[in-house]
């Protein structure tokens, strides 16, 4: 006979899958939008008349107002609830796609995109704040954001392939293919998703003249740096766009220093393994996570392969970076948190000079496979431990600004690496340039594991698996232990 605790249980593991797969499916709607329009642009430029330059911000448009709406994003979860900014995002991010699939000019689709980033910006730091407060810290946050990871580094790669066969239809597709996902997640999120735990104080409130300094320093840092790669770095849009930002910042830390309400807990900012998070996911995007430009690059202006072809491409790749993601959490548990993300950030090293060793080549499977798989399953390791890294010392009130500061960083490297790369390749490349382009990412994952290294030796991050395994055992055990696990 099943007693009462028994299925009671049974019960609360149901609940704690559906709530995480429904995080899950957000996080892949994010990473997929990203770079389902990839291979797109050609059919969106051919449609509305647009020069190369121009229909590129059909991609910049959603990074831009991503990075740029993070911060506040991430501020909004803490003050408003994370499970209340979810369905408030999804909702958007929805009648945003729904629009940009139905629009008629340029106007309407940049703006329409637009707000697909800001949607994701209130997104994102929603996510990472309800995974972070559900699970204790340890092996069970460790598996579930695993788990998330698994979807989130899969969605970059399954964006490109399903942009590949979206675009055979129509364009259209790869923005009113997120209408079905956004409105199941509308609906199940109120009966799936767990209320806060953390409620604001009465009477505080977000602070919004730091608020918009933020915001228009992100955005006009990023408006920057897309024109650099663009219109180059001497370009007046490109010294406009970063004078700006640089003047806005100085207003922005005067402001949050002096402020008795500041954007950023001051707690946080002097929270090491954040700040080292923040470091990682910046260099996780100048390294594995820009390689999927300079690899489409390559595909097709180099090798001659058209987009369905080029996106297949990616799929081996999207399988290690899979299976990486599955095993992440046994790897932290065996080895901690600090020597896997060391050692996750080596390996990607070593494939992407396996990549730039090998680019002469014409063959596929003997010549730019065997780097993908490497780099693939390190890039599915590094992507779910840098965000473990990250977070664990961060009280749960500012998880949803913490996981926003990392993904700020994130985008933000996402944006000066494309910059920086372009200026590598020029404006015809062969395969020498494309060779030092991937040399260059590899630099970028070889500070990562340094960073890695040194920048958590101080911290939790620096224990065994079994240090850590062992403590979240005595918590669990204690009459004040276990949230979902």
């Amino acid at each position: 006979m099943t007693s009462p605790g028994t299925t009671g249980a049974a019960a609360s593991r149901g609940a704690t899958r559906a709530a995480l797969a429904i995080l899950a499916v957000a996080q892949f709607l994010l990473a997929l939008d990203y770079s389902i329009v990839y291979i797109a642009l050609p059919s969106v430029g051919d449609e509305f008349g647009l020069t190369e330059s121009s229909v590129q911000w059909v991609v910049s448009g959603y990074a831009v107002f991503f990075a740029g709406f993070l911060i506040v994003g991430g501020r909004a979860s803490d003050r408003f609830g994370p499970r209340n900014l979810y369905v408030a995002a999804m909702l958007l991010f929805g009648v945003s796609s729904l629009a940009g699939g139905l629009a008629s000019d340029t106007a309407v689709l940049l703006i329409a995109r637009g707000a697909q980033g800001i949607a994701a910006a209130m997104l994102q730091p929603a996510v990472i704040a309800l995974i972070n407060t559900s699970f204790e810290a340890g092996p069970a946050r460790n598996r579930a954001l695993s788990v998330w990871g698994t979807v989130g580094a899969s969605g970059l790669a399954a964006g490109v392939m399903a942009g590949g066969l979206l675009t055979t239809v129509s364009w259209r597709w790869v923005f009113l293919i997120n209408l079905p996902i956004a409105v199941l997640c509308v609906l199940g999120a109120p009966r799936l998703l767990p209320k806060s735990t953390a409620v604001p104080r009465r009477g505080t409130t977000l602070n919004v003249p730091n608020g918009v300094l933020c915001t228009g320093t992100v955005l006009t840092a990023a408006l920057g740096l897309t024109q650099a790669s663009g219109q180059g770095w001497s370009h007046w849009s490109t010294l406009a766009g970063l004078g700006t930002a640089a003047v806005l910042l100085a207003v922005f830390v005067v402001r949050e220093r002096a402020s008795r309400r500041p954007l950023v807990d001051p707690a946080i900012r002097r929270t090491r393994s954040l700040l080292v998070g923040c470091g990682s996911t910046a260099l996780y995007m100048a390294s594995v996570g820009n390689m999927f430009f300079v690899v489409t690059l390559l595909l097709q202006e180099l090798r001659g392969y058209g987009p369905l072809s080029a996106g297949l491409a990616f799929l081996p790749m999207a399988v290690a970076i899979t299976v990486a993601n599955s095993v992440a959490a046994r790897l932290v548990d065996a080895l901690g948190v600090r020597l896997t993300l060391t050692l996750a950030f080596l390996a990607d090293a070593a494939g992407l000079l396996l990549i730039a060793v090998q680019v002469g080549g014409d063959g596929y499977v003997t010549h730019l496979l065997p780097g993908l798989l490497v780099t693939g399953f390190a890039h599915g390791v590094t992507y779910v431990v840098m965000f473990i890294a990250g977070t664990a010392d961060v009280e749960d009130r500012n998880q949803g600004v913490a996981g926003a500061m990392m993904t700020t960083a994130q985008y933000m490297s996402g944006a000066l690496g494309i910059a920086v790369l372009v200026l590598v390749l020029g404006t015809d490349p062969g395969q020498d340039d494309f060779g030092r382009a991937f040399v260059a990412t590899a630099v970028a994952a070889l500070l990562g594991a340094a960073l890695a290294w040194f920048g958590l030796a101080r911290t939790s991050a620096a224990r065994t698996g079994r240090d850590a395994a062992e403590e979240a055992d005595a918590v669990a055990a204690s009459p004040e232990g276990g949230r979902l696990s």
